[in-house]
Parts: structure tokens; sequence; C-alpha cells
């Protein structure tokens, strides 16, 4: 069994400079023996200066980059945390973590870094402004058109995290925050805050990060919060009632700096009236709510604290899940038989019991001895252990606490309900939460949670049969989904793919002459400038394709032996092509009409160079319009324009072109971009 070793420093690092704690630093503890094994905190550090160290340091060396620069960046700090997560697991088996926890935190993290690098290159352009929505013509004549942009705030982001995550918690908020291209100061909770710092140190020996890019604060913030401005943002995960007290500072409330929390909630899992005992629905919410309950000693902001089931089913339930928990081994993480570990400390603990006897005064416990349970391991009796907890309310409509007071730990309450409105109407008495779950195989249950309970979650899970095999589980947030919700659980969205970077991006409504948008964008947009070449644009390399470059083709008429060729070939006579008659009395048509996928086919005949070259491949078209019929007799031309282009790898890189039929009227008769890979 490892031993204990000297306490610990557990350091800050502040414009540039490793600062360890001083004589107002707090004692951290093992979760599982108790001893004193770090400190932190520094009463006297420069906030001051750590904010001006970001903001004209961290800052602009980010915002040089591109959003493909700073993707690359993110993957290979991942990937170098990766190679060094095996001293991140001993370290962390102190604050009460299993390895299975582990893998949740530290593996989870780098995960969650890995999405929004891969997101950051497919999603977002190689350039350092993000268009968010399309061209919006503002003007008769197209001469003035509008779009929307967003860049990366010019301040820092202060992100203050909860203990039970120190990796995961600090890695869902940076990566997209560097992302976006905003410098982060991290403070984690101290009690695991020496996880946080080891994490840090090993992304900044990396030498990945330019400076100023990430700082970390272990100990008190001060008054760090006092100094932030409207370029800066707060992302929050913690206690609602602390998240209270954060929020009201009067000058994030004065200058109105972005504050984003996660908070604490009441989340809940609903069994569906079809699933009953003996169905795999019934089996799974056995299964969700056991996993809930055990991991991280149920110290997560997901788990489920309320258990809604169909009041003939309490039984059942609470008898199927007492059976499932009785076997459980709690005790030292380090050992490899042990299943849930401690809490994080004994004020944890402690706090756990005292909610849990505020629960008694509407609930009966029915599993679950805080004073009466078996250890493994020989250390353990020190530690911040506790035993699942299962309450059961018999009257959830009268009960108040049950849907107020979370213990945070291994604790939930199963309660009944009469019908699916009773079961709605129980989910949204928590006032906002994180994430709901519903174990259903009836797709009308499903529909009838989500319009009634949506607007109280954040996020709604949906389990049954078909699903099983690869739903993530009740408790996971991915970074492909929004991980917040509203009301009690803070009214933030962390997460959710490049949703999360926006929030430390400034949304601008741009507004000007075709060629002033494609200069601020770097993307064409129709109005402006063209430039047109001898050579082909097929025959040029990608590096040689620049945004405007054109083609103009010459018309090719559309016979009526062309369209019923086509239809013939194809199978595809609908009557709009070969009945005039019919096509005549369809308002849409003057009589027979050319279809539209012959207008495709006739325009990629137009305009493309059939000898091997630069493009390697067509990969799809969007934003396909028809905007006008062709009738035999009509032509068509087309004009070819680079949109945008966006590297892919060192070999080729995806070029948007935008295509233009137009007819003998020079009239638009169908639009849309089409993607090519095209070699360097």
């Amino acid at each position: 069994m490892p031993k204990d070793t000297a306490v610990r420093d557990v350091q800050s690092f502040a414009a540039g400079q490793w600062i360890g704690p001083d004589s107002q630093a707090r004692p951290i503890h093992s979760a599982i023996t108790g001893r004193v094994i770090a400190q932190a905190g520094n009463s006297g550090l420069d906030v001051q200066g750590m904010l001006a160290f970001g903001r004209q340091v961290g800052g602009p060396a980010l915002r040089a980059m591109t959003f493909h620069d700073r993707a690359r960046m993110l993957k290979a700090l991942a990937l170098h945390l990766r190679d060094h997560r095996d001293t991140l697991y001993a370290q962390s088996f102190d604050t009460g973590a299993t390895q299975k926890d582990h893998l949740i935190d530290i593996d989870g993290g780098i995960g969650t870094m890995l999405v929004f690098a891969s997101k950051g290159r497919r999603e977002m352009p190689d350039s350092q402004v993000y268009l968010d929505g399309p061209v919006e013509q503002l003007g008769r004549s197209g001469q003035f058109v509008g779009r929307h942009i967003c860049t990366p705030l010019q301040g820092v982001a202060v992100h203050i995290n909860a203990y039970n995550f120190p990796v995961w918690g600090m890695l869902e908020k940076l990566a997209p925050t560097l992302l976006a291209g905003v410098p982060a100061i991290v403070k984690p909770a101290t009690a695991t805050c020496y996880v946080t710092e080891t994490c840090v140190r090993i992304m900044l020996e990396s030498g990945l990060l330019p400076d100023g890019a990430l700082q970390l604060v272990s100990g008190g913030l001060g008054d760090m919060l006092d100094h932030l401005d409207l370029q800066d943002a707060v992302g929050f995960t913690g206690s609602a009632e602390t998240a209270v007290k954060l929020r009201s500072n009067p000058v994030l409330l004065a200058r109105s700096v972005r504050f984003a929390a996660e908070q604490d909630s009441l989340n809940a899992s609903v069994l569906g009236p079809d699933a009953q005992p003996g169905t795999p629905e019934f089996d799974l919410l056995i299964k969700e709510v056991t996993r809930e309950i055990t991991t991280k000693a149920g110290q997560k902001c997901t788990a489920i604290r309320r258990i809604i089931v169909p009041d003939g089913l309490i039984d059942p339930v609470v008898g199927a899940l007492r059976e499932r928990l009785s076997g459980l081994r709690i005790g030292d993480p380090r050992l490899d038989s042990t299943q849930m570990g401690a809490l994080v400390s004994a004020d944890q603990k402690a706090d756990v019991l005292a909610r849990a006897a505020q629960l008694r005064s509407e609930a009966t416990q029915v599993f679950g001895d805080a004073d009466d349970f078996v250890l493994n391991g020989s250390e353990a009796d020190r530690g911040a252990f506790l035993p699942p907890m299962l309450f059961r309310c018999d009257d959830p409509d009268a009960a108040n606490r049950v849907h107020d007071t979370e213990a945070f730990g291994p604790v939930s309450t199963v309660m009944g309900y009469r019908d699916l409105d009773h079961a709605v109407a129980l989910l949204n008495r928590g006032k906002g939460s994180l994430v709901a779950s519903v174990i259903t195989h009836d797709p009308q249950v499903a529909r009838d949670v989500a319009l009634g309970a949506g607007a109280f979650h954040g996020r709604l899970y949906f389990n049954n049969r078909d699903s099983a095999a690869e739903a993530t589980g009740h408790g996971s947030p991915l970074p492909h989904m929004v991980h917040g919700g509203p009301g009690r659980a803070g009214g933030g969205e962390e997460l959710g793919g490049i949703r999360g970077v926006m929030h430390y991006m400034q949304r601008t409504a741009v507004q000007g002459s075709p060629d002033l948008l494609a200069g601020i964008s770097g993307q064409w947009v129709p109005g402006a400038s063209e430039t047109t070449h001898q050579a082909h644009p097929f025959t040029r390399a990608f590096g040689a394709l620049a945004i405007g470059d054109t083609l103009h083709t010459p018309a090719r008429t559309v016979t009526l032996e062309d369209i019923e060729t086509f239809a013939h070939f194809t199978g595809d006579t609908f009557y709009a092509h070969m009945d005039e008659d019919a096509a005549a009395a369809n308002p849409f048509f003057p009589g027979r009409v050319a279809h539209g996928y012959l207008l495709l086919s006739f325009a990629a005949g137009l305009f493309v160079q059939p000898d091997p070259g630069p493009v390697l491949a067509n990969t799809g078209l969007d934003n396909l319009r028809f905007m006008a019929p062709v009738q035999p007799g009509d032509s068509i031309k087309v004009r070819l324009t680079v949109k945008a282009k966006t590297p892919r790898n060192e070999e080729y890189g995806e070029v948007r072109w935008h295509v233009t039929l137009t007819n003998q009227e020079d009239a638009v008769v169908a639009e849309y971009d089409l993607l090519t890979m095209n070699a360097y």
C-alpha cells in the first residue's frame, strides 16, 4: 500500500512564474486516509498582473493564430496529456476516485479536447473570422449586404471549477476557450487542485501553448473578479449558492461581464409506464441509477437524485436497487477490488449527512447505514467514506426537500407518479436541471416528456433496448451537446460543439458592399469582384487558387430531346417533364420543363476540365436551389467562382465553389456550392 509523503506545496502559475503558497495556505487532506497531503493558497498573488499578462501577451498570440492553428494545438495538447495520464491517475486516487472514475475525469477531459480539435478543423475556417449564417441582401441591387461574424473577445476567461472533476472540469472549459482564441486563468477547487496543477504543468512543459495562454490560481482568486471588464468572461461550475454570490458581483453586473454557470441541480430519471419488470427498459433504469449513485461516490453534477417511477413499481424498483447495491465494495480506491471510493473530504461527508437528514423529514431511508457498512482497505477507516443511501418518498406532491435539497454524494430518492402528466410535473419541481433521463420504448411517451419538460432541462436523455448498446449514460455530458440548463442549473450552456466556442467570441453584424464583406470574411460574396485567368481553374493547384477566381462558360441550349433522353435514361418521367398539358396546369411551370438534375449535369459538362489535374474528387454540393424553370429551347451558362478554401492536410484542401446557372436572359435558374478536394 502506498505511504503518505511530505506535505506538497501546490503552486500557482501567474504571469509566467510558478509561485508557491504563503502563510495563509489551506491544508488539503487525502480522501482515503484523512491525512494532510498538500497545501495551497497565496494571498499575495498579483491578480491585476495576471489579467494584464493574459490580455497583453496571451490574447494577441492566440488571436494571431487561425482556428485551424488552434485546433492543431488542442490536438497536440490532448495527445501529450494522454502520454502522461498515468501521472494524473496516480495523483487522483487521493481525491477518493477509483481507476474507473479516473477514466471519466482524465480520459474524458482528454477526449473532450480531441473533439473540439476535430470540430475546429472540420467546422471552422482556417482564418481568424468565424461566419455565423448566410449573407443577407440589404439593398435592392445586391450592392449593400450584411453578415454576422464572430471574433475572439480581447480579454481573459476566468474559469472557476468544482472539486469533483479536477481534469475534465478544466479541459472542458479550456478547449473551447483556446479554440476561440482567448487566454484562460484557471481556478480549481482547492480540495483537488493538486491534480489540476499537475495537469497544467504537463501542458505548459509541452511547449505547445503560447505564453500567457494559460495561468493557474491554486487557492483563492482574491479580488480578481473586481478587475474584469466587458472583454472578459467568467465560467463557473459549482453550487447554486456560490454561483449567486459570484454573479451578483457589482463589477460583473455594472460592466456586463459574461458569466456562465453550470450549477448543481436535482436531476431525475423517469421510468416510462411501458417499462414493466422483466422488460429491458426496467433493467436499464436499475443499471443507470446504480451507476449514477456509485460513480465518483455520487459527486457528479449530473447524478440522478430523484427516481420517478409508476406508483405500482416503487417496491420492485426499490427491491432491485437494494439487490444491486448490497454487494458493492466500498473503500480504498487504490485497490482493484474497490468499486466505489470516498467523498472528497470529511467536510463533504458531513455536508452529505446533514442533507440526508433533511431528506429524512419527507422520505424513508430504505438502504445504506452511514454508521454500519464494510470498508475495503486497511487505511480506509479514516477516510471520507459513505455507503450508497436510498430513500423512498410516498407523497412527492406534498414534499419539498426531495425537490430542492441535493445531497452531493451517493444519495437518491425513489418516488411514484400516477400518470405521465404527473411524472412531468414532478420532473419540473426541480426548477431547472442539467439532465433528466427517460427510460421508455414508447415514442409517444418520449414526445410527451420532451414537450412537457424540455423547457426545464438542459438535456433530455432517452434510452431503451434499441440504444442501450451505444448510449453513453445519463450522467455523461458530451462535448458535441450543450452542457448546462435553465433555472437552478444556472442558465448556462457549456460545450455543445462550436456553440461552446461562441461563448468566448463576439457576434457582430457587418454591413457594406460585397467587396468589403468578402475582404472581412475571407469568403467570396455574390456581387463581389471576380478575377478571370487564361488557365482553367481546375488546372490550378489549391495554393494557386484565390478567392474570387471565376470561370464563365459558354451557353448550351436545352432541347426537348435532351429532356426526354434524360427522363428515359434515369427513369425520372415525372409529368412536368413529359406531359405538356399536365405541366401547364401546374402553377409553377409554363409547360414541359427540364429536370433540375439535368441542369446540374449540363452545368458540370460546361465547367469541368476533363484531364487529370489538381482536382482529386467532387465531395458534394450544398445549398442547392432551383429558382426558375428551363423550357426546351432555353439556354444555360455557368459562372464558377472560388468562394472559400479550407486546408485539410499537407496534400490537399477543400475548395468551395459558388456555381450560378443563368438563362439566355441572364436570369438565375439555379445556384449551389460545389465542394472539391484539390491537391496542393
